[in-house]
């Protein structure tokens, strides 16, 4: 069961469909956009290609596992949670702390680290969705029309 859960073959397919790589192309546009115009010490071009990349390639990986155990509860279910919520962390906060203590940059870790952590589980509730944009827009419909 769990090696259902890792990544492979049909998880980057899964990244390679067009509408979630235009939204994270919109995602990507507004990081860029903000680390060129915004002038915070901490958001520059190099922390949003990075963040925003493993953002893309992690969180709904994560969000998959912690929905996944937490539903089914086998044994050893607290251990992959922790896996799913240390690979978070590493993007949201370790990736950033490390960028930032290589450039040299002053770090506003807290203010970053609610930000992202918002942002990481959010795009990784949207991009965990398998299907085209078409089956998901049906699948919406389909919820709202059941309450």
């Amino acid at each position: 069961m769990a090696q259902d859960l890792l990544p492979d073959r049909r998880y980057i397919a899964e990244l390679t469909r067009p509408w979630k790589v235009l939204s994270l192309a919109a995602g990507m546009a507004w990081l860029l956009f903000g680390a060129l115009n915004y002038g915070i010490s901490d958001w520059d071009v190099g922390i949003s290609l990075l963040m925003g990349g493993l953002t893309y390639l992690c969180a709904p990986w994560s969000v998959r596992v912690i929905l996944h155990y937490i539903r089914i509860r086998p044994s050893y279910w607290p251990l992959w949670i922790g896996v799913a919520v240390a690979v978070a962390l590493f993007v949201i906060d370790g990736v950033y702390v490390l960028y930032h203590t290589i450039v040299g940059n002053q770090m506003l870790r807290r203010e970053n680290f609610y930000a992202s952590t918002a942002l990481y589980f959010l795009a990784g509730t949207i991009w965990l969705y398998r299907g085209s944009l078409h089956n998901f827009i049906a699948d919406l419909r389909r919820l709202r029309s059941e309450k």
